[in-house]
């Protein structure tokens, strides 16, 4: 290896931008020199390596440089690095650019990258453009792209183009999402076909699934008079809070710990708008290794908010009112609030941390509880 890295040198101080790349990822990856490997990509990249310019950019992001980390990232994706243009629109997202972030999306979404034409596509169903965002996923879904297919499930459902939605939903299930594996039993149940419904929540009860153990256990009991099946995947659901399967073994168990049990499960749909933007801040916060939110996580607070705070007789201060309400404490409300508005308004301040999302979750619980939306 030293060796290696002797006749790089070599090589590179002559010039040789190839050179300077690979002794850059040696000195990188092999003795974690971060300081030599960014002047060996600088090096490459002000001699036109497109390579180098993005390894420079994310190695900048790494070290929390995010100026420079533009500005790399820029010079790869003009010279026709998608994973750069891709990048740069999240950065841009991040920060409130949402004209920047959909410029670098269409760039690399026209060069055939999947990911971005699908990002762009929520963008764009954020913003409250479904025909335009079903384009994007249609433009995704062509390089199979499996949260393109679901998106395009969830549109053909919402026209109630039962056999579309369930084609949809089952092309992204086999890539072993539980969620639209779950949507894909509800299709088949509504086009009456239980043996496959059964499959489905079956994968996705299997998967962990609450709400598909909750709907497998009916089905077993319904369908094939299975009751000892049925049992326990109601129990598989209850054991993970859901309410109905809480109430449906308080009946046929009346004397286990389920019975009586009262639960918090937030399980009321979200606006599509919503929705789009609960999926872009996780994808935008868990970007270079950062500790992952949950798309469920987001979408329950986005949803509690507009659920505590649509139709009501209110004033305009809705944090005094939510308080005098609640008799929860203002900071917990301010708080719900300010995470709330970042992720509908991204670049109002740095996205949420998971114990920030913990601390928000419990404050929607409680607030619902004291509500009475639960």
């Amino acid at each position: 290896m030293d060796e290696a890295i002797s006749w790089y040198e070599v090589a590179a101080g002559a010039g040789d931008a190839e050179a300077a790349v690979n002794l850059a990822t040696l000195l990188l990856e092999q003795r974690g020199d971060v300081r030599g490997a960014r002047g060996w990509f600088e090096s490459a990249a002000v001699a036109g390596s497109r390579v180098a310019a993005r390894r420079l950019a994310l190695l900048c992001e790494d070290v929390g440089d995010d100026c420079a980390a533009r500005d790399w990232h820029h010079r790869a994706a003009v010279a026709g690095d998608l994973a750069s243009a891709h990048d740069l629109a999240f950065l841009g997202y991040a920060v409130g650019d949402e004209a920047q972030a959909r410029g670098w999306w269409e760039y690399a979404a026209q060069g055939g990258h999947a990911d971005a034409a699908y990002h762009l596509g929520r963008l764009l169903h954020a913003g409250r453009d479904p025909e335009g965002a079903e384009t994007l996923y249609r433009l995704a879904a062509e390089s199979d792209h499996p949260g393109a297919a679901s998106q395009l499930g969830r549109l053909a459902l919402a026209r109630r183009d039962l056999r579309a939605a369930r084609a949809w939903f089952e092309r992204a299930a086999h890539f072993g999402r539980v969620e639209d594996q779950r949507m894909a039993g509800f299709v088949c149940v509504e086009l009456e076909d239980p043996g496959a419904a059964g499959h489905w929540f079956g994968r996705a009860a299997a998967g962990g699934d609450p709400e598909a153990a909750y709907n497998f256990g009916l089905l077993l009991i319904a369908e094939h008079n299975d009751l000892r099946g049925g049992r326990h995947w109601l129990r598989q659901a209850a054991a993970h809070g859901h309410p109905g399967a809480v109430q449906e073994l308080s009946v046929l168990e009346p004397d286990t710990s389920f019975a009586g049990r009262r639960v918090l499960v937030f399980d009321r749909p979200v606006e599509p708008e919503l929705a789009a933007r609960a999926e872009l801040a996780v994808a935008a916060a868990g970007r270079r290794g950062a500790t992952p939110l949950r798309v469920q996580d987001l979408t329950e607070i986005l949803g509690t908010w507009d659920l505590v705070t649509r139709r009501r007789d209110h004033p305009s201060d809705l944090i005094t009112w939510l308080t005098d309400q609640s008799g929860l404490p203002a900071s917990a409300i301010e708080h719900l609030a300010s995470v709330r508005l970042t992720l509908v308004r991204p670049g109002t301040a740095p996205w949420p941390t998971p114990t920030e999302v913990d601390h928000v979750l419990a404050t929607c619980r409680d607030l619902r509880k004291r509500l009475g939306t639960t």
